[in-house]
């Protein structure tokens, strides 16, 4: 017979005890849900019986993964990972875009209710400089709604005097000073015809045409922002009465104000606030009765050399010299700009370079002298910061913002460095530990010492 039939016998035995094997190593790797590991058969090729079922195992075993499984390391903690100067960076960054925020919000809202402002600015420091005399009447004897009524009264009405007299002396002198203008044009055009600038008379006659035809052909314009200066003049006055009631209640009933608005602040900073408002109180005080006396030496001291260059309008222009001298830097130029200005078209040259010249030896010394004398350091600012805090107000506010610009950097400098030095004397007062992704424990530590150095000194107090 063949022997064709035990060749596939054992060619089917061979077949039966691979796919047991491949049993085997499935059965193995499959778990049931009650952590149940289920046995394809036995080793030996038997019948597969399966052997551990019914057997359970406990929950929390867990086997060990096969010897060819690949090793997979663990992930380490996403906040160890980033280095800490960038997590700093972050945190920085993103606190910084929130106060970028909030300072546009609070811009836009100041932007909305600009009258109503700069209003009560303007009371602040009219309060800043009739708050002394407030307090020497009151230390006279006179009840608190008396001082506060006199002074107001006193205050106010000195400056409506100055005003109607600004106003009486430009009306008064109008005709006068447009005679005197006319020739002083004509002294002016002789003068560069003679100079040595070769100007001719074809070239002066075509700069006076071009004047006339740009104020013929801009005639709507000018219209128009003479009724816009109707409005403006509205909103002054608004501003103005918005201003006189706000100083008296600030004189009358400031301190209680005060502390009612410190009820507003968190009880955590209320004593460093509480400790901040008077320094900021007497540098804003200090600031204006400087400016105050600096403004009028300047008006004084350049009028009387307005008056004997016999310039007109000296009076108006010493008014304006000292009202533009609250605003720092650029009022300065402008008064005297607009002095030489007079000077030049109703004197001629020479007389608007003595102006010149008297204007800036009075300006040197006002830089120079007053201002470090009169000021001193209770309201020192450094001129780049008076630069950028004018320029800032400008363009925020107008001339209003140029004003209050110089004061408020000066109020929180000195408030800064108050709260400052309060943290380091009263640290208790002081907010929680830092928490969250820059964590104390991933933070950079210094190096511990040595184990030969000697440990710190106790203070007296905790010596037993």
């Amino acid at each position: 017979m063949s022997r064709m039939p035990g060749w596939l016998r054992r060619l089917g035995t061979g077949l039966n005890r691979w796919g047991e094997r491949l049993e085997e190593r499935r059965a193995a790797a499959v778990r049931d849900d009650n952590g149940l590991i289920v046995n394809g058969g036995a080793p030996d090729g038997g019948s597969a019986e399966p052997a551990a079922q019914g057997s359970a195992a406990p929950a929390d075993h867990v086997p060990p993964p096969p010897a060819y499984a690949p090793a997979v390391a663990a992930k380490p903690d996403p906040v160890s990972t980033i280095p800490w100067g960038m997590r700093v960076a972050a945190e920085a960054g993103w606190r910084l875009l929130v106060l970028a925020g909030t300072l546009w919000v609070l811009m836009r809202v100041i932007s909305a209710v600009q009258l109503v402002v700069l209003a009560f600015v303007a009371a602040l420091l009219i309060t800043a400089l009739l708050q002394p005399t407030v307090t020497r009447l009151r230390r006279l004897g006179l009840p608190r709604g008396l001082a506060t009524a006199v002074t107001a009264v006193l205050g106010f009405v000195i400056m409506g005097l100055v005003g109607w007299f600004v106003v009486w002396q430009v009306l008064d002198n109008l005709d006068n000073l447009a005679d005197r203008v006319k020739d002083g044009i004509e002294e002016l055009k002789q003068w560069l015809l003679n100079s040595p600038f070769h100007v001719t008379e074809q070239q002066i006659n075509d700069i006076a045409q071009n004047l006339q035809n740009t104020i013929g052909t801009n005639t709507e314009e000018i219209t128009s922002a003479g009724l816009q200066g109707v409005g403006v003049m509205v909103e002054i006055l608004t501003g103005m009465l918005l201003a006189m009631f706000s100083t008296l209640f600030l004189l009358y009933d400031g301190k209680r104000i005060w502390q009612w608005t410190l009820k507003l602040v968190p009880a955590q900073a209320r004593p460093g606030v509480a400790g901040a408002g008077p320094r900021a109180w007497r540098t804003l005080t200090a600031y204006v009765r400087g400016t105050v006396v600096v403004a009028l030496i300047d008006a004084i001291f350049i009028g009387l050399g307005i008056y004997f260059l016999d310039v007109p309008l000296a009076v108006p222009l010493a008014v304006f010299i000292f009202l533009f001298s609250f605003i720092p830097l650029v009022g300065a130029v402008v008064s005297g700009a607009l002095a030489v200005i007079v000077a030049l078209v109703t004197q001629g040259v020479f007389t608007a370079l003595m102006v010149l010249l008297v204007v800036l030896a009075v300006q040197q010394i006002e830089g120079h002298v007053l201002q470090p004398f009169i000021l001193g350091r209770a309201v020192r600012v450094h001129p780049l910061a008076v630069v950028l805090a004018v320029a800032a107000g400008g363009l925020t506010a107008g001339i209003g913002g140029a004003v209050v610009a110089v004061p408020l950097v000066a109020v929180t400098n000195t408030v800064v460095g108050y709260l400052r030095s309060y943290a380091q004397v009263y640290p208790v007062h002081q907010g929680p530990a830092p928490h969250g992704a820059t964590a104390i424990e991933v933070a950079p530590t210094p190096p511990p010492l040595p184990p030969t150095a000697p440990p710190p000194t106790p203070p007296p107090g905790d010596r037993a």
